[in-house]
């Protein structure tokens, strides 16, 4: 075989390689993505029956529900125009409450209920770290007694 046509087979093999290897990783980015959606776009029929996505909204007052001796909770979350009730089993971040921003992700039910992995609460704009907090107390004046 001649040299010329060694080169061109190795090209072409090598173009072919990289091509399925870009399309396989492409694929992965696809099978990994989460796509948030509101409440109403969730009741609208605008989210994705099948597969992972997230939700987010204000957990709605008086809606949360724990199940006594587990780690199941029960609450609606609100965009303040719809509400969609979510199932959570598991440890809920301290700053869960009812009337705090939250983030769910997880599966929706055929009866539109949401069963969520994992739950993320929002803080308030205002947070500080208590790091930073202690750093930026005022530091008495040379010319203050200290008592």
């Amino acid at each position: 075989m001649k040299p010329r046509y060694k080169k061109l087979i190795a090209i072409v093999s090598g173009v072919a390689i990289l091509t399925i290897a870009g399309l396989l990783v492409l694929n992965a980015f696809r099978s990994n993505l989460v796509y948030f959606f509101s409440p109403s776009e969730v009741l609208e029929g605008k989210a994705p029956a099948q597969g992972m996505l997230r939700i987010g909204g204000l957990v709605e007052a008086g809606s949360v529900k724990k199940t006594p001796e587990s780690l199941k909770i029960e609450f609606k979350v609100t965009d303040n125009a719809q509400h969609l009730t979510v199932r959570y089993e598991g440890i809920l971040p301290d700053l869960f409450r009812e009337g705090q921003g939250v983030i769910a992700q997880g599966r929706l039910q055929p009866d539109k209920v949401f069963v969520a992995d994992q739950v993320l609460t929002k803080h308030d704009e205002n947070y500080m770290p208590p790091e930073v907090a202690k750093t930026l107390k005022p530091i008495p004046a040379a010319n203050e007694k200290k008592i």
